[in-house]
């Protein structure tokens, strides 16, 4: 690596050392590229004329852009009589573009002057006038939309959600945009073959009114019918009718279609899906198409990765899609940071028909938990289901941990045995970049410690994740942000003195949890200053997060200022929060969100970076 190092840096060099005359010898002036063959250096050839546009920004903006006058600058044998009678035209090319801004009676004076070097120059004036507003508007509905009872609300929105009412201003691309919203609002529901018959836009430049007159024309209503599939070699025809959940019978909802594609690719079966309507089919009945690409039956996946609270990380993946004889999922994982090293293997049964899959896993794991390293093994068996908005989980678990126990730090082996439900709640308005909405997840199991005497337990988790969008009415103005609250709560139930695993107990602290304080390092405090997991968790986050924005526009990238607090102890009443408070960069990635947060611990009196990349609930 040394030598190839070295090998580049003196490439570097002698480059930079071709290219930079020697202190002794005289430097060329001549530039072959603008030099004639006696190498002596040509002027470049002056424009026709010179151009001059005084106007307000937005006309200047568009004439600079849009008029066809400025072509004509680069011709060096332009006659006077040739830029006279495109100055002519130009006068009707202004009056054209400035109208596309809803300017029909400019005041628009060219005029052309020549200097006592000969250079011409061409001056354009304009002087827009009165903006042309909206007076009227005729949206008319024909075809089946015009009298189909269940069409009532859809005929509503396209009727309140107009975007030109009676009094705002017209413009060229305002009347564009409106047509096209109000035939998006036609066709994603129910009418997909819904067309824009007629328009109309009547302006009186005395008055400076506009009179709308826009028909759609419905077409007939399509229900959804059976699902024809292509594109499958290894997975069944049923495997795609349980990802995509589309109903028969039901009225066509391009999003309802939306929603099947992105299942689709989601389930990791598939490396492309297409769903749309066969709008050649009968409309009672009109078949769906779906169209896809199936996975690698096997694909091995290397990553590298860092993070503040874990330092490198170096992981590989294998999954197999479809195991031989059983047909089921096979992903086996290994990871190596500087805080966890774990193998697992997880295997997943295709969904039956109320979408629920079985599973099984196993996880082998090393992990610093507070101030002790603890070995760890859990087995799972049982089954989830995966929802748009809800996930469902029921199994049973073995977990064992050679770790420190609740209620002393001496090196201890604990076993159990448990029954657990999770489930998920989410009602976000867009992921991975929620602006507004909620979610909701919660875990309860029970069971029984192993080894002599067996004592029961209880583990309950809940977490809640909301944004509260800022902003005065019923929209509320994206550019003032939002607020983020995250709160986490759980508790352990057991006799005192009772050895649980490391594992199944509570520690707070890193990047999703209490910034300010390291990954996992907020526990319970044991003699000589050591941290070991603890029975109780508390922890709460509230977060203001802004867009920025540049020129007037939002960008990808956003403000935050926030505070953290979080608990873990033995005993309810021994619980005593730790702060941590600070400011942070949120960037829209393709992953999702890249998170950089420089937070204060209050307790430890430390600034601590951190980096998270990705949503999660």
């Amino acid at each position: 690596m040394k030598w190839l190092l070295a090998t580049v840096l003196l490439g570097i060099s002698a480059t930079v050392q071709a290219q930079v005359p020697a202190a002794n010898q005289p430097v060329s002036t001549t530039d072959t590229s603008e030099t004639g063959t006696s190498g002596t250096r040509l002027s470049p050839e002056p424009p026709a004329f010179e151009l001059l546009i005084s106007a307000a920004d937005d006309v200047k903006q568009l004439l600079q852009n849009q008029l066809d006058l400025q072509r004509y600058r680069t011709l060096t044998d332009l006659s006077d009589e040739e830029l006279d009678r495109l100055l002519e035209l130009a006068q009707t090319d202004v009056k054209s573009l400035v109208a596309t801004l809803g300017y029909f009676s400019p005041l628009i004076q060219i005029e052309r002057h020549t200097g006592s070097a000969g250079q011409r120059r061409v001056s354009i004036q304009v002087t827009v006038g009165e903006p042309v507003r909206i007076g009227q508007v005729q949206l008319q509905l024909i075809g089946p939309i015009a009298s189909d009872a269940e069409a009532g609300s859809q005929r509503q929105l396209i009727r309140e959600s107009w975007s030109l009412p009676a009094g705002t201003r017209f413009t060229q691309a305002s009347w564009d945009a409106a047509k096209q919203r109000a035939l998006r609002q036609l066709t994603t529901l129910r009418y997909p073959t819904g067309r824009i018959s007629q328009t109309l836009a009547d302006i009186d430049p005395v008055t400076h009114l506009a009179r709308l007159e826009i028909t759609l024309d419905s077409g007939p209503a399509y229900q959804l019918g059976d699902l024809t599939i292509t594109g499958l070699k290894r997975f069944d025809a049923v495997l795609v009718q349980r990802l995509a959940r589309l109903p028969v019978a039901v009225a066509y909802d391009q999003s309802q279609l939306v929603a099947a594609q992105q299942r689709l690719t989601d389930s990791g079966f598939f490396d492309s899906a297409f769903v749309t309507i066969d709008t050649q089919s009968a409309p009672e009945a009109a078949r769906v198409l779906v169209t896809v690409r199936e996975a690698r039956l096997q694909k091995i996946t290397w990553g590298l990765g860092v993070s503040t609270d874990a330092g490198a990380r170096v992981s590989t993946e294998h999954l197999h899609q479809q195991l031989p004889w059983l047909g089921w999922r096979a992903l086996s994982k290994l990871s190596f940071d500087r805080a966890t090293q774990s193998i697992g293997t997880e295997l997943t049964s295709p969904p039956n028909a109320a979408r629920w899959r079985w599973n099984t896993a196993v996880l082998l794991q090393n992990q610093q938990s507070g101030s002790f390293d603890v070995s760890s093994q859990r087995w799972r068996a049982g089954a989830s289901q995966e929802g748009d908005h809800i996930d469902r989980g029921v199994y049973l678990q073995y977990d064992r941990a050679d770790s420190a126990t609740t209620d002393q730090a001496a090196s201890v082996l604990a076993e159990t045995i448990s029954a657990n439900y999770s489930f998920t709640l989410r009602n976000f308005d867009a992921v991975p970049f929620p602006s507004s909405g909620w979610a909701w997840g919660a875990e309860l199991g029970g069971g029984t410690t192993l080894g002599n005497p067996k004592e029961p337990f209880v583990r309950i988790l809940t977490r809640w994740q909301n944004f509260w969008p800022l902003g005065a009415g019923a929209r509320p103005d994206r550019r003032a942000g939002r607020l983020a609250f995250r709160a986490q709560a759980g508790a352990v139930l057991a006799k005192e003195g009772v050895s649980l695993p490391a594992t199944q107990l509570f520690l707070a602290g890193g990047d999703n949890s209490v910034r300010g304080y390291g990954l996992r390092d907020i526990g319970t405090d044991l003699t000589g200053e050591q941290i070991s997991a603890g029975r109780y968790l508390a922890t709460g986050s509230l977060e203001w997060q802004r867009p920025i924005t540049r020129n007037g526009q939002l960008t990808d990238w956003e403000g935050a200022l926030f505070v953290d607090a979080g608990a873990v102890a033995n005993r309810p009443a021994d619980l005593q929060a730790q702060v941590g408070v600070g400011a942070g960069m949120r960037w829209k990635t393709p992953v999702g969100p890249l998170q950089v947060d420089l937070a204060y611990g209050v307790a430890v009196k430390k600034l601590r970076l951190h980096l998270n990349v990705g949503f999660s609930f």
